[in-house]
Order: C-alpha cells, then structure tokens, then sequence
C-alpha cells in the first residue's frame, strides 16, 4: 500500500524501462561522497541513497562509508538495482536495497548519517519527505539533494532540438493522460528554499559542481529518451513522437561523427545539515 503523501504516477513513472535508464544515465561522480563526509566532519557510519533507482548514486558509496542502503518504491528500478548488487563481488556486504517510500523510510530515529536524492527529490512530497529525513538523521547528519543539468552541453542547435522534443512530449500528455493520472514534480530551483523552510536543518547551502563521462550519439540520445515525460508518451502511444525523434537524432549524429567524445555534465545540490 503506498502511504499518504506518495504519487502512483510518480512510482509508476519508469516501470519497464529499468534497463535503458540503467544503461544511459549518468552514474553519481565520486565528489559527491568527498564533499558530503567533509560536511559531516566523519566517516560515515550509515548513509540512505531515497529515490535511488537501478543504484547509479548508491554504489559509489560501498567503500565510502560503513553501511549504505538504496530506498526505492519502484519494483523495477529496484530489480535492476537488485540484479546489479547479486553481481558485485567485493563491497557487497556493506550495500542493501529496499522497497520504500521517502516519507516512510526503514530507519530507526537519529540513525543514519547521510540521506541523498539523486535525480529523485523533485518526485516527492518535500514536506512530509524533509520531516521523515529529519527524524531519520542523527545530529549533525547531512540530507543532499542533487541533481544533473539538462540537456548535457554540447551545441545550441542540438539543445534547441532537446528542449523541443521535450516540449512536444509535454503537450501530448496533457491529451493522453487524464490530470489525475499524471505524474508530478517540484521544481528543482525551490529545492533550497523548501529545505530551510522545513525548519529541519540547522544550516543549508547550494553547490554547484561538475563532471566529465564519455558519450556517443547512441547515449546522448538515449539520455534524452531517458526522460520521464518521453517515457510515457512512448508507453502511451509509440509513435506519437516518432518523427521528433528523428529530428533530434539527426542533429546529434552528425556531431559525434560515431566517435565516443567527453563530455560535461553539470550538478546542483542542495544540501541541510541537521
């Protein structure tokens, strides 16, 4: 049963498409763990990863603190995070995923130390998510929310591309679906303001930081793909947005020339310490 507060189009958002998410999305940059220990001022002990999919920002933490545990509500995501921890050989012991929601989390009072949203906290209930994070960090614990900037930097006409296909899957949900039936989410620009409204944290600052993985034309597109308003359009009528696609395709082909380029990626986080 999902618990007051949680969305069923939200959890629903990316179910079945747990391996190309897992395929093309960005993993979280190794920064992430310097930079919020530095915050706690320790090693970690525990550290929650809430919303964390197929694990891409919860495996980086398996030699970086104690005990790490993925919370997610969506079955398939978690498979697929799942199916990657059976895999892992080394640092398994420390890692464990879960079925659960961010305002329902598995965890005892004042026992965890770090808890991070990684492209996920603008799907949840930031009151009630922030009171329940809140409840679940030991004093001075750290709560990062943090998240990529879209679409990757390439070339305006390649961005303009990305902007409008995204726009055109927009308009089409809002003739497929029903209001009741769409997923929403909070912007991410009141990430900040939201975390020092919930009277939770002591202290609270944005950061901006940055990161380079390699990218052909077949992953650039596939993050685009990745997006959840793409997603459901594809699911609710496939073809709906066929020729957009290939529009934006043919844009990007040409700028990676089948090579395998670097390419930047740039992050905002938002961050409370308790």
């Amino acid at each position: 049963m999902i618990p007051d507060g949680n969305s069923k189009p939200n959890i629903e958002r990316f179910l079945g498409y747990q391996d190309d998410y897992d395929r093309y999305r960005p993993e979280a940059p190794p920064i992430v763990t310097g930079l919020l220990t530095n915050y706690l001022g320790r090693r970690p002990s525990r550290v929650a990863d809430v919303g964390c999919g197929t694990g891409l920002s919860t495996f980086l933490w398996k030699d970086a603190a104690d005990v790490v545990t993925g919370v997610e509500p969506n079955p398939d995501m978690l498979g697929k995070a799942l199916e990657k921890l059976h895999l892992l050989g080394s640092g398994a012991e420390t890692l464990s995923f879960v079925q659960g929601f961010s305002n329902q989390l598995p965890f005892p009072p004042c026992s965890v130390d770090i808890i991070t949203c990684s492209q996920s906290f603008h799907w949840m209930d930031p009151a009630s998510t922030l009171q329940e994070i809140s409840r679940c960090l030991c004093p001075g614990g750290v709560f990062a929310a943090y998240d990529c900037d879209w679409p990757l930097a390439l070339q305006p006409d390649i961005e303009v591309r990305y902007n409008q296909l995204i726009a055109a899957a927009d308009d089409l949900l809002a003739e497929l679906q029903p209001a009741a039936e769409q997923a929403h989410k909070w912007d991410k620009a009141g990430h900040l303001a939201r975390i020092k409204a919930s009277g939770a944290f002591s202290y609270a600052r944005e950061m901006v930081f940055h990161n380079m993985e390699d990218c052909d034309a077949q992953r650039y597109v596939g993050l685009t793909l990745s997006q959840g308003g793409i997603q459901t359009v594809l699911k609710l009528a496939p073809a709906a947005l066929a020729q957009d696609i290939a529009d934006f395709t043919a844009k990007v082909e040409p700028y990676f020339q089948g090579r395998t380029l670097p390419v930047l990626i740039s992050y905002r986080m938002r961050i409370g310490v308790k």
